[in-house]
């Protein structure tokens, strides 16, 4: 038992990456191909957080999931491993060329076909999923891309998921800067009143964990 979270050295993230993280051959090669394809590279999630999204699809028997935010897919396809061969992950982006990178990786996991791509402003597909009745079907929800819209995507998820599921929302802790006063800019500002709002939201359970940037899983009540 410990009553704060074990530093992670370099020795030790290695183990945790050997022994800790189930990853696919294809999710291992698209992490290595977003490394060499762009230097924005850093803004893909890290494998351990990964393995959590994954069994987190698992542990919820999820079958609908939503991402807002896809990059080079790594996410969309770890999710989309564990969804079960009928299941539907509904990704938002704006880029083809990034999300471009990681299809012929979905393709090689085998999940192609449980990923719906919509290349959009990502409010316009919640919002017309909302619209065609979708609300309250979806059992899980990621949210990891612009961070000036964040409350936005955080309601329109509310609204998509139903009771029971979960909504997370990455980067909670954006490298430090939600606790340094001296910050004020308007992407800190943006997830400081998200972190503010569902700490105060009685239409969740929530819990930040310190995996990655900061993930923050809001269970809908």
């Amino acid at each position: 038992m410990s009553s704060t979270a074990t530093k992670i050295t370099d020795t030790l993230y290695e183990y945790l990456l050997r022994e800790g993280i189930p990853e696919s051959e294809a999710a291992r090669a698209l992490r290595g191909e977003t490394r060499s394809a762009t230097q924005w590279h850093g803004m893909q999630i890290s494998p351990e957080q990964g393995a959590f999204m994954h069994l987190l699809v698992r542990l919820l028997g999820a079958r609908r999931a939503i991402e807002v935010g896809t990059f080079t897919g790594y996410s969309a396809l770890v999710v989309a491993e564990a969804l079960p061969p009928d299941g539907l992950l509904v990704a938002c982006d704006v880029s083809e060329e990034w999300t471009a990178v990681g299809r012929p990786f979905w393709e090689r996991a085998g999940v192609a076909g449980r990923i719906d791509l919509r290349l959009q402003p990502a409010v316009d597909t919640l919002d017309e999923l909302i619209a065609q009745g979708d609300a309250g079907t979806f059992d899980l929800a990621f949210i990891d891309a612009d961070k000036a819209n964040y409350g936005t995507y955080y309601e329109r998820c509310l609204t998509l998921v139903r009771t029971g599921g979960v909504v997370a929302v990455d980067n909670v802790l954006w490298g430090g800067r939600v606790a340094d006063p001296r910050a004020s800019d308007d992407d800190t500002n943006a997830i400081r009143a998200l972190n503010a709002k569902i700490r105060g939201d009685r239409r969740v359970h929530a819990a930040t964990v310190p995996i990655g940037d900061g993930l923050t899983l809001a269970l809908k009540q």
